[in-house]
């Protein structure tokens, strides 16, 4: 029992609770994964089988770390445990039960792009406006219902989904649903949502099939279970019906997903479903400061539907959070770039120390440009990953065509590239030819002499080579076999041959590609190596698994929503603005609104040690500049863990609070009066903000060279205006001047980035 003496008493509790069902309610940075890790160790240690523990997860990198984490406990053990994320684990279950449900086991798994492609095909076979029909707007209508268990025969038989439909003019959704499911069950193809929907259409179906796997996993898992949608928690019910052998772990308060169908009420209502259940609460933060906690935790509290829980740290109480007003978008760019360049070089920090996290990606520019300007590296998460790129995705088509011939999307995206003289016209007749016989277009291509008036010999060329690809596979490894693929179908040399910058870099990712797939093929932990089991866990990779190069040192940029899971020292939160952050759509429900608060929630504790909050009076929008309030949850946070930039005067008597703070910030009217809805003070307050009033550099402002600076001397500041140095300290290059200026009082710069003009 050692290896439970690191773990926290309600941890402990937890971990120890072995059978019935079990809630944990893990709080920001309460060691959550540490939690389901020794809990599978534990039950394995007490003679539990590994083959009949089942662990759900959100992303493959949490599955890793935990089998990782298992495998140090127990040893080899942890192989046998069937976990991974909700996708790859049925994906595994569907491959053995394919049958069962009309499929191939081989069949291929479309991305969101595959969808969307034969999506379109099918919009134009139907002549239908594509403005009224959108592929995307499509693609997430079929989405939605899948994830919501509805079939394409319900949708059309549904009085109120149809009067919808037809009230907006897409009358024709229903027949469009039914062309895709009937496009992709003949290509041998399901998309990431048919994984759940198939599953529990299987287990539905299939009464014996549901047995099988109710006695096989005895124990369940399921982590992150805020974030499940209804397909995803109607399989979890029906798996646990007869052991009841379930422990979920999440966090209502980082349930921030409702825009993909998360369901906020599966963990809200999880003891409706099991009487019996056992809760346990984790609130000690591991991760963060008290006053971050603190602040976390003052904001949540506004929330009506919730666990309640009260997380704190032990940690000590750090930095306040700092809240930051800026004149415009561009100004807080420029303002958290300074601010992440001083705080690295005074405090010996990395740039990877540092994230910025914004409600919308659009926020990146303002931040990029900021960085940009002084020459700080940056990354943006969340933009084109890898196996997006179109030269990976050319030669995943191939490979994918190798093994599942059927496969349409694969098929129209490799058959003339590279060229080998088969256009779109004789394309267009191989699927009409496909749809007239109720074929696949490869079977078409196999018989063109029979189906089609004109055949190019190149179409028999091609079904001879993807044939041989076939051969090659069986008998060669996974490196091999793709090695012989990008070599033989010409893609590798016409990427070779291509001279430019843009050339030489996809040539550079389909090597690295080929590089994956050796390391691949020379893995110890898994058995099978072929190249088909490697693009099983191509197609099922999640966002966190696309960035080859996580460890590089730059400042971090992304949004809020990718951001969940990650900490770093130091965060920015920029943008907090009423129709921003709130975003406007969320001001129309309660519930919405909650969804908001909970997500600037995760991004407080995202935050170790410090934590910076800023906003802007003006930001451009569609190219006007509009007027911008601050963001009603500022004014939620108790203003005794703040620390406000322009707090330079004396607090009234008694105190001050956030809002008596915000209510002497000098603001130009938006033409309705006052921009806040508070009262001004009775008497004029004058502002000591830095940015309160916008500084005019002097006509001859040049920044001086300071190395000669001393205490006395009379200075310019760009932005803070006219002041006196009355100290310095440290040694060069990192002299700090602190600089009393009329404006805004007295400020702190690390001279080698103050740009000062020395008057005299």
């Amino acid at each position: 029992m050692d290896y439970l003496e690191g773990l926290n008493k309600e941890q402990r509790a937890a971990v120890e609770q072995m059978t019935g069902p079990v809630m944990i309610i893990a709080g920001a940075g309460s060691g959550k994964t540490r939690v389901i890790t020794y809990r599978v160790a534990h039950l394995i240690r007490h003679g539990v089988d590994a083959f009949n523990i089942l662990v759900l997860t959100f992303t493959n990198k949490a599955a890793r770390e935990m089998r990782e984490r298992i495998n140090h406990l127990v040893g080899p053990d942890a192989k046998n445990i069937w976990m991974g994320t909700f996708h790859s684990v049925f994906a595994k279950l569907l491959r053995v039960e394919a049958d069962k449900i009309g499929y191939p086991n081989n069949f291929t798994i479309y991305d969101t792009d595959d969808s969307k492609s034969v999506i379109r095909a099918i919009l134009k076979e139907m002549s239908l406006d594509d403005k009224l029909y959108n592929a995307n707007f499509v693609y997430n209508r079929i989405s939605a219902a899948k994830n919501n268990l509805v079939s394409w025969q319900e949708y059309q038989q549904n009085p109120q989904i149809q009067a919808d439909d037809f009230s907006s003019g897409r009358g024709h959704l229903g027949k469009v649903y039914e062309n895709y499911v009937n496009r992709c069950f003949r290509a041998g193809a399901m998309d990431f949502d048919d994984l759940l929907f198939k599953t529990n259409e299987l287990l539905k179906n299939n009464p014996d099939v549901l047995n099988k796997y109710q006695h096989k996993f005895k124990y369940l898992m399921v982590d992150e279970y805020q974030d499940t949608n209804f397909s995803q928690y109607l399989i979890v019910k029906k798996l646990a019906a007869v052991n009841e052998n379930i422990c979920v772990v999440g966090d209502d308060a980082q349930s921030i997903y409702a825009f993909r169908g998360a369901n906020i009420q599966n963990i809200l209502n999880f003891e409706k479903d099991y009487p019996e259940l056992k809760v346990f609460k984790l609130e000690q933060n591991y991760r963060s400061t008290q006053n971050i906690v603190n602040v976390a935790n003052s904001i949540i509290a506004n929330n009506k539907e919730q666990l309640k829980k009260h997380v704190f740290s032990e940690k000590e109480s750090g930095d306040k959070i700092k809240v930051v007003r800026a004149f415009s978008d561009n100004e807080e760019g420029k303002m958290v770039s300074e601010s992440i360049m001083q705080e690295r070089s005074s405090k010996g920090l990395k740039w990877n120390d540092f994230a910025i996290l914004y409600r919308t990606n659009a926020q990146s520019r303002s931040m990029e440009e900021g960085l940009r300007k002084l020459n700080i590296p940056y990354k943006i998460y969340g933009g084109l990953s890898f196996y997006q790129r179109k030269e990976i995705k050319d030669l995943i088509a191939y490979f994918r065509l190798t093994f599942n011939p059927n496969d349409e999307e694969a098929l129209k995206r490799v058959i003339n590239y590279p060229k080998r003289g088969i256009g779109d016209t004789t394309v267009d007749r191989i699927i009409l030819a496909a749809d007239k016989h109720n074929l696949t277009p490869f079977e078409v291509i196999l018989n063109a002499g029979q189906y089609l008036e004109k055949a190019p010999a190149s179409l028999h060329s091609f079904s001879t080579m993807i044939q041989s690809f076939q051969v090659i596979t069986k008998n060669q490894s996974a490196y091999d076999a793709a090695l012989h693929i990008a070599q033989h179908s010409g893609l590798l040399k016409d990427l070779y041959e291509d001279k430019s910058v843009e050339g030489l870099n996809r040539y550079e990712n389909i090597q690295e590609l080929l590089n994956g797939i050796k390391e691949f093929s020379e893995r110890e932990d898994i058995e099978e190596k072929g190249l088909d089991v490697f693009m099983q866990d191509v197609a099922l990779l999640t966002n966190d698994d696309n960035d080859k190069n996580k460890d590089a040192d730059t400042v971090s940029l992304m949004t809020i929503h990718s951001s969940k899971g990650l900490e770093f020292p130091q965060v920015y939160v920029v943008g907090l603005e009423e129709n921003l952050f709130p975003s406007q759509m969320s001001l129309n429900s309660r519930s919405d609104l909650e969804e908001e608060r909970r997500l600037f929630y995760v991004a407080i504790t995202r935050a170790e040690y410090k934590l910076t909050i800023s906003y802007a009076t003006s930001r451009f929008k569609f190219g006007t500049l509009i007027s911008c309030e601050p963001s009603r949850f500022l004014d939620e946070i108790d203003a005794k863990y703040l620390e406000l930039d322009f707090t330079a005067r004396p607090a009234p008597s008694g105190g001050s609070s956030f809002n008596d703070e915000r209510n002497a910030w000098s603001r130009p009217s938006t033409g309705g009066g006052d921009s806040f809805s508070r009262p001004k003070p009775a008497s004029p307050v004058k502002t000591t903000s830095v940015l309160a009033k916008a500084h005019v550099p002097s006509p001859d402002f040049k920044p001086s060279d300071t190395s000669n600076l001393q205490v006395g001397m009379e200075v310019e500041h760009e932005r803070f205006g006219f002041g006196k140095v009355i100290s310095l300290e440290g040694n060069k290059p990192d002299i700090k001047a602190t600089i009393f200026f009329k404006e805004i009082g007295q400020k702190q710069l690390l001279l080698k980035f103050a740009k000062l003009y020395i008057l005299h």
